[in-house]
């Protein structure tokens, strides 16, 4: 075991500012002394077991902060969910290649996986440093108050419905949006940071942290269209009935799933286009349209918080600083979390893995109407800060009518 060579890797779906995590690992390594090598695994713990190992450490720091500015994982990443077996055979390259540092940038799945390699190397009597780096679009990490990744899809949502909401207002009719979240509800409910004006969409916000009844969301969608006009929908991909299954299974014939055997959420138009049908055979009304944001939301060129860069470079930063110092108990091993200090600032805390694998946040019940159609005050004032500078706004004509002639009746 060397404790200066050093392995990074790449796990789950990418994001907008993952890189800069990946950044922040190898630019601060190769700023302490001793530090021999800094690896990295391609396409995350398949790429280590399968010793697909680059050497970042010839990386220029330009071509390095060009990378960071980019979406979407440089390293590639891997949906595989490896279990204790899986873990093993982690380890073994690790010691293989004297590893002594190892970095995961990663969600819930990656940070349980750095939990059972940090439990072998203990096991083994290896001095391993094994540290998780969040990274999800979910916000679904315990321990954090938000993670990087989410705030610029975040942002990405909130202008697309933004965008939405102009359409429909010009064309109106019924617009329905299915935002990712299997089991949390944040980044739907980023959707309602692009109101600017009391009658804008989205009208309507389904969240999974809340039971979905078919026939109430079609009750809502009908009072809503006869108050305005129009009505727009933003609508979660993990919504599910009173016993937590998920509506998709009640309205459409035949079903995907994934590799571990969940229904298959994303990367299909299904949702939206079963509730489009509801409502067009319900309801009578005639123009109604879908979309699902799919992947467009994870790592969309252009549309990237600046704060979100910032802490996503910090919490990689940060996790060479811990495991190279230790953090406040002195601890060389467990996961970064983003705390919120003051109006807005970020504050960061090595967290043992244990309290962050294997669990799953979801919305707090403050930021949800009692309604469950919309959010709260309080969650605006959450995420608002997160979005980052130079959000885009819309107005409107101020309506000034001019008196009928032909028709002044």
């Amino acid at each position: 075991m060397n404790p200066r060579k050093i392995l990074v890797a790449q796990g789950g779906g990418p994001t907008a500012v993952i890189n800069q995590s990946l950044a922040g690992v190898v630019l601060e390594a190769r700023r302490h002394r001793g530090v021999e090598s800094v690896y990295g695994a391609r396409h995350g713990v398949r790429g280590i077991v399968n010793e697909d190992l680059v050497d970042l450490t010839q990386e220029t720091s330009h071509n390095l902060e060009m990378v960071a500015a980019t979406p979407a994982s440089a390293l590639g990443s891997t949906r595989d969910k490896p279990d204790v077996k899986y873990c093993q055979e982690i380890f073994k390259v690790l010691q293989a290649h004297e590893i002594g540092q190892f970095y995961y940038i990663g969600g819930n799945d990656s940070s349980d996986t750095v939990r059972i390699v940090s439990e072998q190397a203990l096991a083994a009597n290896y001095a391993l440093r094994c540290i998780h780096i969040p990274k999800t679009i979910d916000n679904d990490l315990v321990g954090n108050d938000h993670t990087p990744g989410f705030p610029s899809a975040a942002r990405f949502v909130a202008q697309a419905f933004a965008g939405a909401n102009l359409d429909n207002a010009a064309l109106p009719g019924v617009y329905v949006g299915v935002v990712m979240g299997r089991h949390a509800g944040f980044l739907t409910a980023a959707a309602a940071l692009g109101k600017k004006f009391a009658d804008d969409g989205p009208h309507l916000i389904y969240l999974p942290e809340r039971v979905f009844e078919v026939e109430k969301f079609l009750a809502d969608v009908k009072a809503t269209y006869e108050r305005h006009g129009r009505c727009v929908i933003a609508v979660s991909e993990g919504v599910h009935d009173a016993s937590g299954k998920p509506i998709i299974s009640q309205l459409a014939k035949e079903l995907e799933h994934d590799a571990h055997g969940n229904v298959q959420l994303s990367g299909s138009g299904a949702l939206a286009d079963l509730l489009c049908e509801e409502i067009k055979a319900r309801l009578g009304i005639k123009r109604v349209r879908g979309d699902t944001f799919g992947y467009l939301q994870r790592s969309f060129i252009g549309c990237v918080s600046d704060v979100d860069q910032r802490e996503a470079r910090e919490v990689g930063e940060k996790a060479v600083q811990y495991a190279m110092w230790g953090g406040r108990n002195g601890a060389t091993s467990g996961s970064v979390a983003i705390k919120r200090t003051g109006t807005y600032a970020a504050d960061y805390e090595l967290l043992p893995l244990e309290a962050v694998a294997g669990k799953t946040r979801t919305m707090e019940p403050e930021f949800i109407t009692a309604n469950g159609t919309d959010v709260t005050d309080a969650f605006r004032l959450y995420l608002r800060p997160l979005l980052g500078s130079g959000m885009p706004d819309a107005f409107r004509l101020r309506p000034n009518p001019v008196a009928k002639v032909l028709n002044k009746g």
